[in-house]
């Protein structure tokens, strides 16, 4: 057996469905050994910085490890941006490089390059193996790395030599299952404790929280807090639910930013969330300010980072939520005795005028399509002005719907993240929102899309310019550079030579329940292109006042 069909027999016995990459000279004993493997199916990108992207939202929505691979050189530095995601979002992906072979290092072979130190910054581990014999132990250390304590992506780089070799038969290992990391119970007492002494607080909630919504919502309404979002965990929290204030952050409604500065009481409990830029208002010192607070979260190094926190609890966060509310319990508090009277909210914000006055802008369209679209749908939302829009704008109708990868921010995440999702729950509506610069970068992963029948809808937002980069320069320097703005294209007959279906939006009026339905009805992918130059500031929250402030 060759030394690269041991890793993929490893890897098919470890419940990979799909290889995302693209196929070269550097590793084409793994597609070659893919041929006879019909088991895991190679997912063939037009680009694999996309191909990363897939591979990660595959890994979150899955939960599984995911495998990503790229030729040596460029293919692997292609990689890199997703790996560097992937880190920032605790998922596990296996990234595979190929390397020149062994005898041919440091003599400028084609398209040689020392990969291993270049991911060591975005992987948890990052190693070239030279030597066949130790491959598969390396994967297997790697994959286990990968998934355990807080998974994040890894990296092997593999000389062709090395793939080639033959290593023998024998019997092929599985992985092992990640092991809970269970939170100190004398924490959580003093937390619990702690929480019930202070007469009022508020909870702000992070990403981490995914997996855990149910028990995080019961101990809100057993406490009675407020619940603000990070940018990053909109579509957790239902919108109809009492608690809910808003969105906290980027692009975050004032309600959640009054209750931070003004309100939110004695106490913070601040659940799954790093407290990274975007989800604190560019590192708000009113967040913690006067407040006792508590901290639950899997990453040590997210406690005492910016703000002071009194307590750190470590540990998986479903974990912690439910022995948290177990406490709280003893110590006399029910979700019974406290639970808020459900009352129909209403989102005045959200409400468009009646038909015929409404303004052709950003946030009428966007929630006009979303009426139209299935309640179930889930949004992968790509960098842009849009994005502001839609975490300030638009609502949230059922359990985990919206990826939203501000925090890094690499444009075009979402086209690649919208086929990763549908690969890995193939039965939820997948809607990508994306715009003109993204899908200049990453577009053409729509054929990728067709050619594996996908049916997801792309909507492109075109404003024939760079609209977050035009917005920020008008704010913070009051002037934008001609280059932000290029030539209109006219997107939706870029998708007729693909022959992919398409309809492209001029007005309000044409967005109509039949133009959707059939959109949404094929086999495939389709593009609904929205050509629309907003002039408006994107509600970008405290964000346009950090702008407009420097220089003065």
């Amino acid at each position: 057996m060759k030394a690269a069909r041991a890793v993929l027999e490893f890897l098919k016995g470890s419940g990979v469905k799909h290889i995302f990459g693209i196929p070269a000279g550097s590793v084409n004993a793994f597609y070659d050994a893919l041929y006879e493997m019909p088991e895991i199916e190679p997912v063939v990108t037009k680009h694999e910085g996309a191909a990363s992207y897939m591979a990660a939202a595959y890994a979150k929505y899955s939960g599984r490890m995911s495998v990503s691979i790229g030729c040596s050189g460029p293919g692997g530095t292609n990689l890199v941006t997703g790996a560097a995601n992937a880190m920032r979002e605790h998922l596990p992906v296996l990234f595979l490089t190929g390397a020149v072979p062994v005898q041919t290092m440091g003599l400028n072979a084609s398209q040689e390059l020392d990969i291993a130190p270049v991911f060591s910054s975005v992987t948890k581990y990052s190693v070239i193996v030279k030597e066949a014999k130790d491959l598969l132990p390396e994967v297997i250390k790697a994959s286990q790395i990968a998934i355990s304590g807080v998974p994040g992506p890894v990296h092997i780089a593999i000389p062709i030599d090395v793939q080639h070799a033959e290593v023998g038969s024998f019997d092929i290992p599985i992985l092992h299952e990640r092991k809970p990391m269970i939170p100190d119970y004398e924490t959580i007492q003093a937390a619990a404790m702690a929480l019930l002494q202070r007469k009022d607080g508020c909870i702000l909630v992070g990403q981490g929280v995914r997996g855990a919504v149910d028990s995080l919502i019961e101990l809100a309404e057993m406490l009675n807090w407020p619940i603000v979002t990070t940018p990053q965990a909109k579509g957790y929290i239902p919108e109809n639910h009492p608690l809910l204030v808003g969105v906290f952050g980027f692009a975050g409604h004032e309600a959640a930013s009054a209750l931070i500065n003004e309100g939110a009481g004695q106490a913070l409990l601040i659940v799954g969330s790093s407290l990274g830029e975007t989800a604190t208002n560019n590192y708000n010192q009113n967040l913690t300010k006067g407040r006792f607070t508590v901290q639950l979260d899997f990453d040590q190094s997210v406690f005492n980072r910016k703000y002071e926190i009194d307590i750190p609890v470590l540990g998986d966060i479903h974990l912690s939520l439910l022995m948290m509310i177990e406490d709280l319990r003893i110590l006399g508090l029910s979700r019974e005795s406290t639970r808020p009277a459900l009352s129909e909210k209403t989102f005045e914000e959200n409400e468009s005028p009646p038909r015929g006055i409404e303004e052709y802008n950003t946030k009428n369209v966007l929630l006009t399509i979303q009426k139209l679209l299935p309640s179930t749908t889930r949004y992968t939302v790509d960098i842009g002005e849009f994005m502001s829009y839609v975490i300030h704008h638009m609502n949230v109708l059922d359990y985990d719907s919206y990826n939203i990868n501000v925090h890094f921010g690499a444009m075009g995440i979402g086209i690649g993240s919208a086929i990763g999702s549908k690969l890995a729950q193939p039965e939820r509506p997948v809607v990508c929102i994306t715009g003109d610069g993204c899908f200049f970068m990453h577009g053409m992963e729509i054929l990728t899309a067709k050619e594996l029948g996908l049916p997801i809808l792309f909507i492109v937002m075109n404003n024939a310019r760079l609209g977050m980069v035009y917005h920020g320069h008008s704010l913070q320097f009051k002037r934008t550079h001609p280059s932000f703005e290029q030539e209109a294209v006219n997107i939706a007959e870029m998708a007729a030579a693909m022959r992919i279906p398409s309809f492209r939006v001029n007005g309000l009026d044409d967005i109509h329940p039949d133009m959707i339905n059939q959109l949404i009805g094929y086999d495939g992918p389709a593009i609904l292109e929205v050509a629309l130059v907003d002039n408006n500031n994107p509600p970008m929250g405290d964000r346009v006042k950090f702008l407009s402030s420097f220089g003065k």
